[in-house]
């Protein structure tokens, strides 16, 4: 006959509270059976050791002075001015499928089971309450910051890193990251899609089907980015076996720069006034004062980024949204030195041209940045958790005095 062990038993096992034991038996990771008696629960010793063996991290090797990180991810490739999510162009994945089944795409598990992005009751009702006790006047970027901690704190099983248990935290997180949000157009219901449901955080009415289909769109086309600042500090936190929540967190605290993430607001700003009083003044003062105009130009994209030309050609399509196209032209020509190719439009002013045309605020192009990078950000931690614990760790190059 199969070893029984006690609940408190397979606790001390595994390292972890009796409430956590019950949280693995109710997703199914071990099965338990009713003790003799009817107190309690037991569980068979077999599956309870190999659980234990799963979770075991691996030793760490020190790596050599000098010696270079190469990260390997089957996720994004830029090649040629294009992008590509496992080896399907982003822009072409946009155009024929909705974010939750880019994310399946991206997660590897398809386009035809699109991923169910749910908030568990319990954890809408705390995330609720915390957004409740929230000032006035918090920023929704912030607002963000604060549901993954909060969601993380009401997760006992975040410290599991198996790829099947952080998709499910993930999914759950992605639409609890919406549900923190106030709302302010009417409820599509809880079984809308994200774009519907992030929509009505944004707006003050409902969508046109255009409208949410043009933020469905930006959605797909900011799932990932190959490297980019806040997915290297999303693996350098993957790399300390940080849990998928805290993976997010350092995500989320990366995009929190006007040069990755919130640049878009600034972009937002400074096409409202090129609207209002044409391209020529507007980039002429930002030239003046020696600052950056914001959102054009991108170093990978020489040619021009493919994803703000495909949310553009979205944007067009909106009413009202030709003009704000032709603003962004403007914007482009008047920023370009005479005899020299003129800088293209990036996705940080794609996303504030898909704003104004809608009559999203400014920060709209921010927090959809944050919720749509989300899932890539899982993603690479995915592949980081099988990678050598704290590899990802540079050396310094010592400038003070010495000893």
């Amino acid at each position: 006959m199969a070893e029984r062990l006690t609940t408190q038993q397979v606790a001390e096992q595994l390292g972890v509270k009796v409430e956590t034991v019950y949280a693995y038996a109710s997703r199914g990771q071990l099965s338990s059976e009713r003790a003799p008696g009817g107190k309690g629960s037991t569980f068979d010793a077999r599956e309870v050791a190999e659980l234990a063996a799963r979770g075991r991290r691996t030793a760490v090797r020190p790596a050599a002075a000098g010696e270079p990180v190469t990260v390997r991810t089957g996720l994004t490739l830029i090649e040629n001015g294009r992008l590509y999510y496992r080896g399907r162009d982003a822009t072409e994945l946009a155009a024929r499928h909705g974010f939750e089944a880019a994310i399946g795409w991206l997660w590897g598990l398809g386009t035809d089971a699109p991923v169910v992005l749910r908030v568990p009751p319990a954890t809408a009702e705390a995330l609720a309450r915390a957004a409740a006790a929230l000032p006035d006047g918090i920023r929704l970027p912030d607002r963000l910051r604060i549901s993954a901690t909060v969601a993380a704190a009401l997760d006992p099983l975040r410290f599991d890193l198996r790829e099947q248990t952080v998709h499910a935290a993930g999914a759950a997180l992605i639409a609890g990251m919406v549900e923190a949000l106030p709302r302010t157009a009417p409820d599509p219901g809880p079984d809308a899609s994200l774009a519907a449901r992030l929509w009505s955080r944004l707006a003050t009415a409902a969508p046109t089907p255009e409208a949410l289909a043009c933020l469905d769109r930006a959605l797909v086309l900011l799932i990932d980015h190959e490297l980019a600042v806040s997915t290297v500090a999303a693996r350098v936190a993957a790399s300390a076996r940080a849990h998928p929540y805290a993976v997010v967190s350092a995500g989320l605290g990366a995009t929190d720069g006007p040069l990755h993430g919130a640049a878009s607001p600034l972009a937002h700003r400074m096409l409202g006034e090129v609207l209002a009083g044409g391209a020529v003044p507007v980039v002429s003062d930002y030239l003046r004062t020696g600052r950056p105009i914001p959102g054009l130009g991108h170093r990978l994209y020489p040619e021009g980024d493919p994803r703000a030309v495909a949310l553009l050609d979205a944007v067009g399509r909106l009413d009202g949204g030709a003009a704000v196209v032709a603003a962004v032209a403007e914007v482009e020509a008047a920023a370009g030195p005479a005899g020299r190719p003129a800088l293209r439009a990036n996705i940080d002013l794609a996303l504030a041209a898909m704003a104004l045309a809608t009559g999203l605020p400014a920060e709209a192009g921010e927090v959809v940045f944050a919720v749509a990078r989300t899932p890539g950000w899982l993603a690479h931690a995915v592949e980081e958790y099988r990678e050598e614990p704290l590899r990802m760790r540079a050396r310094g190059g010592y400038t003070g005095p010495r000893p």
